[in-house]
């Protein structure tokens, strides 16, 4: 169960010189510490802590460290048997939860402590002062001792898929919003007002957050009007739309046995039990989904969660969908069963990615950590937390409560099933007419323009790429609906609009 959580959120300081702001280490410790203070156990949990048998950090991005653990162990003056550390993907806390669960269970495990921190808005902050200060951040030699790591990774993407231009999220989940939208039947406008207004639900849910990096509310006419302040990205998302992780936040939480909890004196209104989860991939490559507008792996998995916990989608009351882009949300909703604008039950008990803070692959740690809090002030309600690994690639389910689960934790990963489901053939060097299925115009730090990215359906129905650079057309896939138009796919992806 967990038993204590900690967030840090280190906002911007006029006061405070770039080079004496904190590091992602110390937020972790930071972030530790507070999870042991909020334990409500004797001496602010420090039993606890010391007798954790596993720290597992999330792998952060925005420093390179060999052993993070070590740092962080260090920090707190504990000694635990194992240091681990994840692969990537945003989808990991919650993966990390599923597993300590079940290793608590079978008692190979008494107290794990899970923590991530990021310090991207400092790292970027420096880079772009004019009298380039040195981070004194901490560096670890070749002859450090390795963690274990936890999970494993693959390219996100194909060799053709990067040189058409999906190196990035930010240019892939646009792919997934303009297939949404065709789906719908909805014009250009219509869907903007309303994903827009989605988003600005998530905004309010931030304001109210005190760990969120932005409190400021937006409505939703400035979340989906571009400007200097909100420049287009990549169609249809300006810059409002993105998740935000140029912030320096991080966050904590305690597993343990109900033995360790009663033995360091943590109160019974502390605790917080993962009821059932479960793990799944869709299929890996963009390239070979039957669509790029459904996750089956999150139907599945997330059907497979409730199953195990013995309840139906509607018995959940609270939520927390990975927001990373309004279409993540979407997709999330409908392969659940969740509505968009349901007044009774947010999709967000943080405020998402885009508006609390989008601290690379910990953002979940975050959700667990305010799913935690509100499942206290609610006992005996259900959490629903969700999390989300590459291009819509990865997912983890978790559901929570202040109720322990009458047959335990339970966890299953419904791989196979998910690998069984139809899939598209590549055609990556595929010359000819097609069908424009979706696409996205990535712009530059200007605002304009760049770069137009297709993926294309041959007559068969195989899928390829297709780029386009003339301008007018760039602006014309804007303005009118691009989804279903014929395309010349030539050498090199080269793509002409017919």
């Amino acid at each position: 169960m967990l038993v204590g959580v900690g967030q840090v959120t280190e906002r911007p300081d006029p006061d405070l010189p770039i080079t004496e702001r904190q590091e992602p280490v110390q937020l972790m410790a930071r972030a530790l510490h507070a999870a042991g203070e909020d334990s409500a156990a004797p001496e602010g949990g420090r039993e606890l802590l010391a007798r954790a048998q596993s720290l597992r950090v999330i792998v952060p991005l925005s420093w390179r460290y060999v052993n993070p653990g070590l740092l962080v162990s260090e920090r707190l003056g504990i000694v635990p048997r194992e240091l681990a550390l994840t692969a990537i993907g945003g989808n990991n806390p919650q993966t990390v939860v599923n597993t300590t669960a079940l290793q608590i269970a079978k008692g190979e495990l008494d107290v794990a402590l899970v923590t991530g921190a990021e310090c991207i808005f400092t790292r970027r902050a420096a880079r772009r002062d004019p009298e380039r200060p040195v981070l004194a951040w901490t560096t670890q030699g070749d002859d450090t001792a390795l963690p274990v790591m936890l999970g494993t990774d693959r390219d996100p993407v194909t060799e053709v898929e990067a040189a058409r231009g999906l190196d990035r999220p930010l240019r892939v989940f646009p792919l997934f919003e303009n297939a949404l939208r065709f789906a719908s039947g909805q014009t250009i406008e219509e869907h903007q007002r309303r994903v827009s207004d989605l988003w600005a639900r998530f905004s309010s849910v931030a304001a109210s957050n005190p760990y969120a990096w932005s409190r400021q509310p937006r409505t939703a006419e400035e979340i989906r009007s571009p400007g200097p302040s909100n420049r287009m990205v990549s169609f249809p998302y300006p810059k409002l739309m993105n998740a935000n992780d140029r912030v320096d936040q991080g966050a904590a939480f305690i597993l343990c046995s109900v033995r360790a909890a009663r033995q360091a004196g943590v109160p019974e209104d502390r605790w917080v039990f993962p009821v059932a989860g479960a793990d799944a991939h869709d299929h890996w490559f963009l390239s070979d989904r039957q669509d790029l507008r459904s996750s089956p792996a999150i139907r599945i998995a997330g059907n497979r969660a409730l199953s195990l916990a013995g309840i139906g989608v509607d018995d959940v009351a609270h939520v927390d969908l990975y927001s990373c882009f309004p279409c993540a949300v979407q997709i999330a909703a409908r392969e659940l069963g969740l509505a968009l604008d349901d007044p009774g039950r947010s999709l967000t008990v943080t405020g998402g990615l885009g508006f609390a803070g989008g601290p690379g692959n910990n953002y979940v740690s975050h959700s667990i950590a305010s799913m935690a809090e509100r499942l206290r002030a609610d006992p005996g309600a259900i959490g629903l937390v969700t999390g989300l690994g590459w291009y819509s690639t990865k997912h983890a389910i978790g559901l929570w409560s202040t109720t322990p689960p009458a047959a335990g934790f339970r966890h299953e990963s419904p791989q196979a099933e998910v690998d069984a489901l139809p899939r598209r053939t590549p055609a990556p060097d595929y010359e000819g007419d097609a069908t424009v299925e979706t696409y996205t115009v990535v712009h530059d730090r200007d605002g304009e323009p760049e770069l137009a990215i297709l993926s294309v359906l041959t007559g068969e129905g195989s899928r390829a790429w297709g780029n386009i650079t003339d301008g007018d057309d760039m602006l014309g896939l804007m303005e009118q609906e691009g989804c279903g138009r014929k395309v010349r796919l030539a050498a090199g992806g080269r793509a002409e609009l017919r």
